[in-house]
């Protein structure tokens, strides 16, 4: 049992991701979204960040800063690149590509680069769940395949699984709570631009306060927290694919909450997704087979 615990660590920070769709609806209209992620990781990092230094957490001179800037370089390009995708290629193509894209990645990576071999039961799961989410946003809309979105969404992908792949050997030199408090730190200041940039007067609006500090502390820091307490014993991989239980939670919300229907297809996507999720989690953990 004690195998699974990180599983279930890295997929419910993935239900609190799955969360944001639906908390940004009560937001105005006009809250563009490179505007809301600045705002939840200048609210998530920074609280964070206070709080570990009072508490005497981090040590500046001996913090690994180049590991940490990767870290923060790869949350602050991960944002602009998948909302300019979704714009450009559609909500459809745009989360697809993006979001069944970084597991593969990240399995490549560590397979080409960390002589590490994927098991079956990864395979197996990414393949489900990759499918499912295919199924799941394929048919809402009307679909187009820009060359140019697609090409973002694919970066986007590769910088998750980058930043996943990285913050694990963060991990090895510090510990999980100071990651995030100076990773999403350093990520809000790369993206304060955007505060400027676009209105943000909406943030300071009292109908507004509760909805943009939700999305900073449960979907930002709380669940980033949960992601790399899980991420030391799962595999980057297995988190990667873990992290499908975004829009799988996203879908759900959206039937039960927003009062969106689905059609038998999304929910064949949904069902894909879940046994995907399944199978890697009680697969207990990945055995890891290194190449000789």
């Amino acid at each position: 049992m004690k195998t699974v615990i990180p599983y279930f660590l890295v997929l419910l920070a993935a239900v609190l991701w799955g969360t944001t769709g639906t908390a940004q609806t009560y937001l105005p209209q006009n809250a563009q979204p490179l505007t809301i992620g600045a705002s939840r990781l200048a609210i998530g990092g920074f609280s964070l960040l206070i709080i570990m230094i009072a508490m005497k957490k981090i040590n500046f001179k001996t913090w690994p800063w180049l590991i940490t800037l990767i870290c923060a370089l790869c949350m602050a390009l991960f944002q602009p690149l998948f909302f300019t995708s979704v714009r450009v290629t559609g909500i459809a193509i745009g989360t697809v590509v993006a979001i069944g894209s970084a597991p593969i990645f990240s399995g490549l990576i560590e397979w080409l680069f960390l002589k590490m071999k994927p098991s079956r039961a990864w395979v197996l799961a990414t393949t489900l769940s990759v499918i499912g989410c295919g199924l799941l946003f394929l048919n809402k809309d009307s679909l187009t395949v820009n060359p140019l979105g697609v090409t973002l969404s694919l970066i986007a992908g590769f910088v998750f699984a980058i930043y996943t792949i990285v913050s694990k050997a963060l991990l090895s030199k510090v510990e999980a709570i100071p990651a995030v408090a100076m990773t999403f730190s350093m990520s809000a200041l790369m993206l304060m631009p955007f505060l400027f940039i676009f209105d943000s007067s909406w943030v300071t609006e009292p109908s507004n306060i509760w909805t943009i500090l939700y999305l900073g502390f449960m979907t930002t820091s709380v669940a980033y927290i949960l992601y790399l307490f899980g991420l030391q014993k799962v595999p980057s991989s297995s988190a990667v694919t873990l992290s499908l239980g975004e829009p799988l939670t996203a879908a759900v919300l959206s039937v039960f909450i927003v009062g969106e229907v689905l059609s038998p297809v999304s929910w064949v996507g949904v069902l894909l997704l879940l046994g995907g999720i399944i199978v890697l989690t009680f697969s207990g953990r990945r055995r890891v087979k290194h190449i000789e």
